[in-house]
């Protein structure tokens, strides 16, 4: 431990088992060796981190300690960041796309019905080329705010957007329509998060070191989804929907729907959440299956939250968990976006000596250390 960092002996350490080999590699889309895909090359968009980087009380400690919980002081206001990151990994082509909108106000150049703090993000994973998922990153905020429901039923409006969006799609004649896409976006509009997912990309949220997954992957063999396939009329062969997709939702893939207004097994309608964000939601974390393939969502949030108290960097923290998942050996494309919602570091965590050598350890400070045996495993 460096001199002077000051702990006290109620805090306890712990190695947190996780390299930082210094190492980095710039992730702009101009220097990814993807190859050419089928059809158009994905473009891969990341938005600048505007973080400024603070110097830890000691970058070698490699730990995290304990601090108190939120006051839940009402007057709580999110202050957004975020950085994103993106490799072909593997694979031969790159066929993710994303996107990062950190003020809508800005991107829309208007202040009619958007609040003050507004944002928006975005992670599409194609396959079968890339026509749908840069077709649904380049339309699907538009559909959103054009919506009759919008702002009054974000839920609405989402749900509205997707189906909209998918629609069009199939009646676009410059496009592959038999390419798909799994789509999950997150609007932040106010201090109201909107998660809506189609496909098994996953967003989770860092609440004090917790993972709280706020979507569900649509795997064919997942038991709802098994369920609504089979009510429909569809099979599942060895994990994959009619034999041929490993998604039970998606956009595009219209050689494997019928037509507008009759139920598919393959559906693209999303899944939504809805949270009040909180002094104690740190971060959110979102990633395509080639993350989600090779860790779990609470060793993604422990990586996470480290590197965010060592740099506080969203941009520096995306590409740690891209450059872990393929220490991992990920056989997919990786896309991952880090959303902050503080200007400051994730404060310490404290685990408390109450009295003698007995000791309690927080809720916090268990998944803390879930995550390290996760990550070390």
């Amino acid at each position: 431990m460096a001199a002077g960092t000051g702990f006290s002996r109620s805090f306890v350490l712990v190695e947190d088992g996780f390299s930082n080999d210094g190492e980095e590699r710039s992730q702009n889309s101009g220097q990814l060796d993807v190859g050419k895909p089928p059809r158009n090359l994905a473009v891969v968009r990341h938005s600048i981190s505007t973080a400024t980087l603070l110097t830890p009380t000691d970058p070698d400690l490699g730990v995290v300690g304990v601090k108190s919980a939120s006051d839940g002081k009402s007057e709580y206001t999110p202050m957004i960041r975020s950085g994103s990151c993106a490799e072909k990994g593997p694979k031969e082509y790159m066929e993710d796309e994303h996107i990062c909108i950190d003020s809508l106000l800005e991107h829309f150049d208007r202040t009619e019905g958007f609040p003050s703090l507004g944002a928006f993000y975005g992670v599409f994973d194609g396959h079968g080329g890339t026509d749908a998922a840069c077709y649904v990153r380049k339309n699907i905020l538009k559909f959103i705010v054009e919506d009759p429901q919008f702002p009054g039923c974000l839920k609405k409006a989402i749900r509205n957007a997707y189906l909209k969006a998918d629609q069009a799609f199939a009646e676009n004649s410059t496009v592959d329509v038999s390419s798909g896409t799994t789509a999950l976006t997150t609007l932040v509009f106010g201090r109201m998060l909107v998660v809506a997912n189609a496909g098994d990309c996953r967003a989770v949220l860092g609440k004090r070191g917790r993972a709280l997954e706020l979507s569900n992957d649509h795997k064919p063999n997942s038991i709802p989804e098994r369920h609504r396939i089979e009510q429909l009329g569809g099979v599942i062969y060895d994990g994959y929907l009619n034999g041929q997709l490993s998604v039970s939702r998606a956009l595009g893939d219209w050689h494997m729907k019928g037509p507008k207004g009759t139920a598919c097994s393959l559906s693209g309608e999303p899944e939504l959440q809805e949270i009040f964000l909180m002094e104690d939601d740190e971060f959110l974390i979102m990633g395509c299956d080639g993350l989600w393939d090779v860790m779990s969502s609470q060793c993604a949030v422990t990586i996470a939250r480290k590197e965010l108290m060592i740099h506080n960097d969203p941009e520096r923290c995306s590409r740690e968990l891209v450059r872990e998942a393929l220490k991992r050996g990920t056989c997919d494309n990786l896309t991952v976006i880090v959303v902050c919602f503080s200007p400051d570091p994730p404060p310490w965590i404290e685990i408390q000596s109450p009295m003698g050598h007995r000791r309690s350890i927080s809720s916090e400070g268990l998944h803390f250390l879930k995550g390290i045996l996760d990550g070390n495993s």
